[in-house]
């Protein structure tokens, strides 16, 4: 039977045309297939499919466009949105990191479709110095032509509209329930994944390597899953290679879809670190944590502190020490341990950090603006 459209707080649904890479499942394409799901009329414009070819000369011209934002492939693609965009006619077009959109193409959108409201949302932090600064250039110089732009963290929000934005709100992250699922396991039964505690993601120098080391001087069993190599400086590889403490978790995987979850929902401790690169104040695991079913031991932010009661929904740290010495003692209080899960899981869908809510926030803003 089919599943009846989730109810939102507007007046009516509407025609939303969703933009973006389209390679991820958990970004671009949740928010399309969450709109469709809430009862909207959703449409998307992907542009992964124009990087790639059979014929690898072709791919390696294409991959070099797609690096680096310029070409007759980049201009095909605005070219192109152009014209999805007059044919569908959306009442709201939602452009997610909007780094392949030249300027141009959203004022052409506006002018041929004026009643159309045209909103950006960055997920990563353009004004980071860790990132090639022609990453951004069409995103930034587009501000100003964005009838609201989304940003991931509160310091973006000074930033765009000082880079022109007509209108800059905050967006956090979300979890999605249908995919990150509350499995309260008191004792894990996933043998692949069972640990102590286990961080998901990717390597910083940021002193997460010295936190892992002290648990395992420490013998907690710590399970690690994110990029080996490949992916630059965020790669594992380096790091382990340093360190004969890291050799332990050796082999470390990367980890998407169902078994990302399965890891999260095998431990009953689950760490989180917050990008430097990025000057993050929180990261999407910290609700998907909870949601899952794990409990959140996170880097201490003011931020953070917001959202979670610390001790009682989640656990924060400031440094390798303290991190161990909680770590320790939950671990020698299974009982505490088993109800800071469940609060913290409880909280999360309390205070709506589930997909649909962000987006229901989003929509109602076409009926004031």
């Amino acid at each position: 039977m089919r599943r009846p459209p989730l109810k939102t707080k507007v007046s009516k649904f509407m025609k939303i045309l969703i933009v973006g890479d389209g390679a991820s499942k958990i970004h671009e394409v949740a928010i399309y297939e969450a709109f469709k799901k809430m009862g909207h009329q959703a449409g998307h414009f992907f542009w992964h499919q124009y990087f790639h070819s059979e014929h690898w000369i072709a791919n390696v011209w294409l991959r070099f466009q797609n690096k680096f934002l310029f070409g007759p492939r980049l201009a095909s693609l605005n070219s192109d949105l152009i014209s999805v965009a007059q044919k569908q006619e959306p009442d709201l077009i939602f452009i997610y990191r909007g780094t392949h959109v030249y300027p141009k193409t959203i004022r052409r959108i506006k002018n041929k479709l004026p009643n159309c409201l045209i909103y950006g949302y960055n997920n990563d932090n353009p004004f980071s110095s860790g990132h090639p600064s022609w990453l951004w250039r069409n995103f930034l110089r587009s501000l100003p032509a964005y009838d609201i732009v989304f940003a991931y963290r509160h310091e973006n929000l000074r930033d765009f509209l000082r880079m022109g934005a007509k209108k800059a709100l905050l967006l956090r992250s979300w979890y999605l329930p249908e995919f990150h699922k509350f499995s309260f396991l008191p004792h894990p039964s996933e043998k692949q994944y069972e640990c102590d505690c286990v961080f998901v993601g990717h390597f910083e120098d940021d002193g997460r390597t010295a936190c892992i080391e002290i648990l395992l001087e420490n013998k907690v069993n710590v399970r690690v899953f994110g990029p080996y190599k490949g992916l630059g400086k965020s790669g594992w590889d380096v790091p382990v290679k340093k360190s004969e403490i890291l050799q332990r978790l050796l082999p470390i995987n990367y980890l998407t879809g169902r078994s990302y979850v399965d890891a999260i929902s095998s431990t009953p401790i689950a760490l989180c670190f917050l990008s430097k690169l990025n000057h993050d104040t929180y990261t999407r695991r910290c609700f998907e944590i909870p949601a899952i079913g794990a409990a959140l031991f996170s880097e201490y932010s003011d931020d953070l502190a917001t959202l979670f009661v610390d001790g009682e929904e989640a656990v924060f740290f400031r440094n390798k020490n303290e991190l161990l010495e909680k770590v320790v003692y939950y671990l020698a209080h299974p009982n505490e341990l088993d109800c800071l899960r469940r609060r913290g899981h409880e909280r999360v869908v309390r205070d709506g950090h589930d997909i649909y809510t962000r987006l229901s926030s989003v929509v109602e803003l076409v009926q004031v603006l």
